[in-house]
């Protein structure tokens, strides 16, 4: 086997989380200094701007500025060309050419097009053209049943000033439609291979990837994802699509540059209210296409699938709208891709600032004085003492009830999340008016909060004073394994998670299975990240298909111990269907029910999390030397779980049966 190492073949920087868009925005200003001096356009001509365009020619609305000049669909909404100083930057090689929404408005009982916003009136200040489709109880799809019966307007904008782009989606289902749902939905784009060649989604992927030709001719791995390359400056490497996923809320701005004209195009999320899964969604931004031709490619995902999906189902009756967007398509120049991906972080500050945009003309996007906020501070009270402090910590709004399956799994609602200080005081500004539930998650403490109901109204602050946290524990702490971070970055290769083959080399570097000693082990070096089926024992070794694998965990005990013991864990990445549990020799449980978010398989760290625990009785326990085993079934080398942290309490209050 071949593995791929950083070192080898490509730079890489090794921070798990890019700085939060609070810091980038610090910085914005001398970044944006530094940048009037190095980019190719230089600042001055910015009092040389022209008024914005729009025209009609062969199916499509163009609109032009001083910048750039883009082409868009009046059937389909899809972004055909989008020229920078004259450069074609969208790609027409393989997949689904150029950009384009998931969904369209093509197969609409009723179609229109046209301005929502005529340059003419505002002097070429701002032009913006949509696409409209209603349903009418007809599906949106190209496709035989009944679909997704919702109605669709696809817009894009153009300001004076722009480098680039806007674009937005809004959806609408009306009481009167049947019942219906939204599938996997993103605003995604195929570049242009002979010009992009780097490519940047945070510090740790931000580096020369290789070519459509090198992709089109390797040797397929595994899964169609997954290649060998076998030409190019990458001979040897290993390329999977999967592996430039990245965390949504710490990745305001991603996307591809060159080397040689010096220019950049990055998708940038000015807010994550209108996105799913909450601040530890991981999700796929930006890679090769794996089709014939390899297109640079770049996707904003707003209902995501990956790694632990969202759902979007909508009853018959209910009433329901979201805007999805703007999303700004930016373009830039610089010396180097380092510059060009830093001015893309700092514009992303810039557009979070300028929020919700004053140009956006829908009554389903209130403007500022249509918003409010939210301000406190969250006290965490852990009586054990062996708590951990609570690390970096996320305050969040959330939709009340779990018709959508928790917050991680929501993409009907509007979320609205912030970092907190470390004091933990918090202020979540810009919110849409309506009743939210306050939520909260931290590294180091285990679980999550789920707080009182905030009714939030227009210009009115709300200011809720101090917030207690208190994390549930069953009752005293014996031990612990790893760090609760909602990852299993800490355990060892960890750091190495986005290569293909990891589940491969578990079996190399643990041929017997992991064997843990509480008090002597480090979970850093002697934990390995993801429990998997061992190939070094299946048929043939070392294929496919692995072989049971169990792990140890020893610990001091005694049988004068009374009540419940509560085998706690936290798992981000699923692909095993049972994690049996045996005490002793006797099995006490199974993790189950474990949902699939193929975390795994497509080299992820932190898949959507869920708490499994077990509880058996003391009795089980001898004087000395204790064992707990962790089983998964022999199968794909794929089929098995990350843990992001175990722990053992014991309930003494517990009464035995």
């Amino acid at each position: 086997m071949s593995m791929s190492t950083a070192a080898s073949t490509r730079q890489r920087m090794m921070p798990l989380r890019t700085p939060s868009l609070n810091s980038v925005m610090r910085k914005s200003l001398r970044t944006t200094a530094f940048l009037c001096l190095v980019a190719a356009v230089p600042c001055l001509l910015r009092a040389q701007e022209k008024p914005v365009t729009v025209s009609q020619e062969r199916g499509v609305y163009v609109l032009q500025n001083s910048y750039v000049t883009a082409e868009i669909d009046r059937v389909t909404g899809d972004l055909k060309s989008l020229k920078y100083d004259g450069e074609e930057t969208m790609g027409n090689k393989s997949g689904h050419h150029a950009g384009y929404w998931e969904q369209n408005p093509s197969a609409a009982a009723e179609r229109t097009d046209g301005l929502s916003i005529d340059p003419a009136p505002n002097g070429g200040a701002r032009a913006e053209v949509y696409i409209r489709g209603k349903a009418d109880w007809r599906s949106l799809l190209h496709e035989a049943g009944p679909g997704m019966v919702v109605d669709m307007e696809i817009r894009y904008s153009l300001g004076k000033a722009d480098h680039g782009i806007y674009t937005y989606a809004i959806f609408s289902h009306p009481a009167s439609y049947p019942a219906t749902s939204v599938g996997e939905s993103r605003f995604g784009a195929k570049l242009n291979g002979d010009l992009f060649d780097w490519l940047s989604t945070d510090a740790r992927h931000n580096l020369l990837m290789p070519s459509g030709y090198d992709w089109d001719h390797g040797s397929p791995l595994n899964m169609k994802e997954a290649r060998r390359l076998t030409t190019g400056k990458f001979t040897g490497k290993t390329e999977h699509k999967y592996d430039y996923s990245v965390d949504q809320f710490d990745s305001p701005a991603f996307g591809w540059s060159s080397t040689t004209k010096h220019i950049g195009l990055y998708l940038i999320n000015p807010s994550q209210e209108y996105l799913s899964g909450g601040p530890t969604k991981y999700e796929l931004t930006s890679h090769l296409d794996d089709g014939a031709g390899g297109d640079p490619t770049v996707l904003d995902y707003w209902r995501s699938t990956h790694y632990g999906g969202s759902s979007l189902d909508l009853a018959a009756g209910e009433a329901w709208s979201k805007v999805v967007g703007p999303i700004l398509i930016y373009v830039n120049h610089a010396a180097t891709p380092q510059a060009m991906f830093q001015d893309a972080l700092a514009e992303a500050a810039r557009q979070h600032a300028q929020w919700p945009f004053d140009w956006v003309q829908s009554e389903d996007y209130p403007l500022t004085a249509g918003r409010g906020s939210v301000t406190g501070k969250l006290v965490v009270k852990d009586d054990d003492p062996t708590a951990r402090p609570a690390g970096r910590m996320l305050v969040g709004l959330i939709a009340q009830g779990d018709e959508n399956g928790g917050w991680q799994h929501d993409a009907k609602s509007y979320q609205f999340w912030v970092d907190a200080g470390a004091d933990g005081n918090f202020t979540i500004l810009k919110v849409r008016p309506g009743s939210y539930v306050l939520a909260a998650l931290a590294d180091g403490i285990f679980g999550e909060f789920d707080g009182p109901t905030v009714t939030v109204t227009a210009g009115k602050p709300v200011v809720l004073g101090n917030v207690m946290w208190k994390p549930l524990r069953y009752g005293r702490q014996l031990w612990d394994i790893g760090y609760p971070n909602r990852s299993g970055s800490e355990f060892f290769m960890g750091d190495q998670y986005d290569h293909w083959g990891m589940y491969l080399l578990y079996a190399k570097l643990f041929p017997n299975d992991v064997e843990y000693t509480i008090g002597k082990s480090n979970y850093r070096k002697d934990w390995y990240f993801e429990q998997v089926p061992n190939a070094a024992h299946g048929v043939p070794p070392g294929g496919m298909n692995g072989a049971d694998t169990s792990w140890k965990i020893s610990f001091e005990g005694t049988a004068a111990m009374k009540g419940d013991l509560i085998l706690r864990t936290g798992i981000c990445g699923v692909a095993a269907r049972h994690v049996f549990v045996s005490v002793n020799g006797t099995e006490i449980g199974d993790l189950a029910p474990l949902v699939y978010n193929a975390t795994i398989n497509r080299d992820g760290i932190e898949g959507s999390w869920s708490e499994h625990d077990v509880r058996f009785s003391s009795g089980l326990l001898h004087s000395g030397s204790n064992e707990i085993t962790l089983h998964v079934p022999g199968g794909s080398v794929m089929a098995g779980v990350i843990y992001d942290y175990l722990r053992l309490e014991v309930d003494e209050t517990a009464t035995k049966p």
